[in-house]
């Protein structure tokens, strides 16, 4: 059943064109996880299939019934209201009256929250958005949309929530940047590149694979094109006239080839700067202790950083790991124990709610991306010499125009990018990376964790991605409650292997939130799609259609200098002019099947689909 159709689809952000004529639709088994690098629209898009953002061009038809709810990637609460307040709030229907209560109460407490009176407002980045997750999971609906869910989230939440969608009945759709999380939930991917958007029937880990299948596809088919381009350029040049329908529609083919564009790619980041010699003397922790209120947070915590050392610290939102990264960076001070720095150690400090960048725009709201850029220097030293400033930020896509934009109007992601730029421009020895992997794409993550593993200092790095930890972290810290954390060699994915999550905190219950009672019903489909795909016979001749017209033309040229030679000798004139017709024709035939084939390939490359009937 088709819950949702979007058709022709197009959308414009400050004169940046987002999406162009694009098609979208959600059946009921779908669980779409949709990716792009930041800036592309992705949010943008979901909020145009929640209804909340009208688009340009285009229609969304949603089917009879079809509920829909939506979680934002910065979900905003009223002022002053309590978990359980909201929670209600935000599902509360003539027909739940009953029952609401109880099951607000039960996700709260899935989600580790034991006091439902407590207000919002006094909750951390990560429990504010558990607090709107259950939110969306409390009341079934047809359709799920949820934009970055597992950002702030702790591991154990994550593997709860990673359970409770893959056997939740109905449609999902989703923005994340967990690529083990897209990998178990999700059974289709959609890319959004450069305004079109691009379907893999697949997860994560097939995506990879077809996408690389599709690029190169595009580029065999323009590859085609182009030599095609020039043998129809020596053939104008050579004075073609339109005397003829078959020479009209050679040159108007000509023209359509000259307008024919190579395939465009997604740029990516180059990060390539020069890191501040360490000395022998890193950053030294003895017996540290910290409190907040009543809570212990660490308790006689003490560890020696070692030189290039790629250190984790995991554990459940607000059990201490950002305050620690806090007091490492000298930003707040310890109750007890002592954090001693070497002269040498430079820190760069990626925080977790960029708020550096967000202080910048309390100052001045106007401000520009590149004179943010240009307060850390106007030139940096790199392998490759000296970058200016706007050079560096070219490498971290933003171009001419993103440059001179003000930084109140870039996307969350692009926002994240930036910050980090800033903060690898200070050329630090020692990275702190407070949630790095939050609102930046995927592609720019992959180049992070290369970059990681080649970066001449130190790497600190809290995280709940599993990914990106198992990447560029082997040893861990984990909070384990009441101010103990624990040393582990190894990687996250090893820990997680050691230290199983119990029923209680990572599996899916039968309450509410899970659905856990709902088990998918088996349906007898009348029609199935497939991907489209050549038949064995048309990729071979796909393969090798080329090198016939090439050869067609080097035989049409041949005939042309044949009849120049024997002008006067009517009867080989004939035999020849005979031929050449021949030829013109059978390259006319071959030009269109090329243009057929081509054609197919670009909708092959595209993930397109075709639906067949199929018996009872």
């Amino acid at each position: 059943m088709i819950y949702l159709t979007a058709k022709g689809i197009s959308k414009t952000h400050s004169a940046k064109m987002l999406l162009d004529q694009v098609d979208f639709s959600i059946d009921s088994g779908d669980k779409i996880g949709v990716i792009g690098i930041n800036g592309t629209g992705k949010s943008t898009l979901l909020q145009i299939l929640a209804g909340l953002q009208p688009p340009d061009e285009g229609q969304i038809v949603t089917g009879r019934d079809v509920t829909v709810r939506y979680l934002p990637q910065n979900p905003v609460f009223p002022a002053g209201c309590t978990l359980y307040d909201y929670v209600v709030g935000q599902n509360r229907t003539p027909d739940n009256e009953g029952t609401l209560k109880g099951d607000a109460l039960a996700i709260l407490n899935r989600f580790g929250f034991s006091d439902p009176t407590r207000a919002v407002d006094t909750l951390s980045g990560g429990q504010r958005k558990m607090v709107a997750l259950a939110g969306v999971l409390l009341s079934p609906c047809s359709i799920l949309i949820l934009d970055e869910p597992t950002n702030h989230l702790n591991g154990e939440v994550v593997a709860w929530l990673e359970e409770t969608l893959r056997r939740r009945k109905g449609a999902l759709v989703m923005v994340t940047h967990d690529r083990y999380f897209l990998d178990r939930v999700c059974n289709r991917i959609v890319e959004i590149d450069h305004t079109h958007l691009y379907r893999y029937d697949s997860n994560f880990e097939g995506y990879l694979a077809l996408k690389a299948e599709r690029e190169a596809m595009e580029e065999a088919t323009y590859r085609k094109a182009h030599t095609l381009w020039r043998q129809e350029l020596e053939w104008i040049r050579r004075g073609a006239k339109a005397r003829s329908t078959k020479q009209k529609a050679r040159i108007q083919r000509f023209e359509e080839l000259d307008e024919k564009k190579a395939p465009q790619r997604d740029g990516t980041v180059q990060i390539r700067s020069v890191s501040t010699r360490m000395g022998k003397k890193t950053v030294e922790i003895d017996h540290l202790c910290k409190r907040y209120g009543e809570k212990t947070l660490m308790q006689d915590f003490s560890y020696h950083f070692l030189k290039n050392d790629r250190v984790g610290f995991v554990g459940r939102n607000g059990c201490g790991k950002s305050t620690l990264m806090k007091m490492i960076a000298g930003e707040i001070d310890p109750d007890g124990g002592t954090i001693t720095r070497g002269s040498t150690v430079r820190i760069g400090y990626y925080a977790q709610e960029n708020e550096p960048l967000e202080k910048v725009l309390q100052t001045d709201p106007t401000a520009r991306v590149i004179d943010y850029i240009r307060e850390t220097a106007e030139y940096i030293e790199t392998p490759e010499g000296t970058v200016s400033a706007a050079q560096m930020a070219e490498r971290f896509l933003f171009d001419g125009t993103l440059q001179h934009s003000p930084i109140a109007k870039l996307s969350g992601g692009e926002k994240r990018r930036l910050y980090l730029l800033k903060v690898l421009m200070e050329a630090p020895n020692f990275l702190i990376l407070d949630e790095p992997t939050n609102d930046l794409d995927i592609r720019t993550l992959e180049i992070l964790e290369d970059y990681l593993q080649q970066f001449p200092g130190i790497v600190v790095s809290v995280s709940h991605d599993r990914y990106f930890l198992d990447k560029t972290a082997g040893r861990l810290f984990a909070f384990e409650g009441d101010g103990r954390v624990t040393q582990f060699e190894g990687s996250y994915s090893e820990y997680l292997e050691q230290h199983p999550l119990t029923e209680e905190e990572g599996a899916a219950g039968d309450g509410p939130a899970g659905n856990g009672r709902q088990e998918k019903a088996p349906r007898a489909p009348r029609t199935r799609t497939r991907r489209l795909k050549f038949t064995y016979r048309e990729e071979k001749e796909y393969a090798g259609i080329e090198s016939e017209i090439a050869a067609l033309e080097e035989r049409a040229a041949e005939l042309d200098r044949e009849m120049t030679a024997c002008a006067s000798d009517f009867t080989r004139l004939q035999e020849l002019m005979a031929e050449k017709e021949a030829v013109s024709q059978a390259q006319l035939e071959k030009m269109e099947r090329f243009f057929y084939l081509s054609d197919l390939a670009e909708r092959i490359a595209a993930g397109e689909t075709v639906t067949e009937e199929i018996g009872e």
